[in-house]
C-alpha cells in the first residue's frame, strides 16, 4: 500500500475493517459561535417603573395596608381610575432607584386603624424584598417606608362621587 493510501485509512477498528478517513467519519471539535454560556451574552436592564409595580403589588398584599401614596396622590389616582381608558396605578406611593445589580425603594402607605404599624412595616419590607429579588434578580439594599395616614373605621373613602348614577 502506498503512503497516500495508508494516510486515507484509519487503523483497524473493532470489526477489523479499514474505514476510509473522510469528513463524515472524522471527529472534529465542535466550536460554538459567540463563545461562553448563552445566558451571559448581552445585558438585561430593568426600568424603575417595573420595580415600582412589583413593589406596589407586593406591599398591597400585606394585611393592614389600606392604601398606597399620600392623600393627594390617592385622590388624583381615584379620578384617573374612573376616566374611561385610564388604568389603575399599581405603582402609586412607590419610588424606586434601580442600578445595574441593586435597587432601593421608598414606599408611602396608609395603614388600617388598630394594626401594629411596626409589624405592618416589617411585613411590607419582607414581602417587597422577596418579590423584587425573586422577579428581577436585583439586590434590594433598602426599603424605606413612610406611613402617611391611618384609615379610621368610620372615615369615608376619599374617592369622588360617580358622575353617572
Amino acid at each position: 500500500m502506498s503512503d497516500m493510501t495508508q494516510q486515507n485509512r484509519t487503523a483497524n477498528l473493532e470489526g477489523g475493517q479499514d474505514v476510509p478517513d473522510t469528513a463524515a467519519t472524522r471527529k472534529t471539535p465542535v466550536t460554538r459561535r459567540g463563545g461562553g454560556d448563552p445566558a451571559t451574552r448581552g445585558r438585561t436592564t430593568i426600568a424603575d417603573g417595573v420595580v415600582e409595580k412589583i413593589a406596589g403589588l407586593a406591599a398591597r398584599d400585606v394585611v393592614g395596608v389600606h392604601a398606597m401614596g399620600s392623600g393627594i396622590s390617592r385622590t388624583f389616582g381615584a379620578v384617573r381610575d374612573r376616566v374611561p381608558g385610564g388604568s389603575k396605578s399599581v405603582s402609586r406611593g412607590v419610588k424606586a432607584e434601580v442600578g445595574e445589580v441593586q435597587t432601593a425603594l421608598d414606599l408611602e402607605i396608609v395603614v388600617d386603624y388598630g394594626v401594629s404599624i411596626s409589624d405592618v412595616a416589617r411585613d411590607v419590607r419582607e414581602n417587597v424584598i422577596g418579590a423584587v429579588e425573586r422577579m428581577t434578580g436585583l439586590q434590594v439594599v433598602e426599603v424605606n417606608i413612610a406611613v402617611s395616614d391611618v384609615k379610621l373605621p368610620e372615615e369615608e373613602e376619599e374617592e369622588p362621587e360617580p358622575r353617572i348614577q
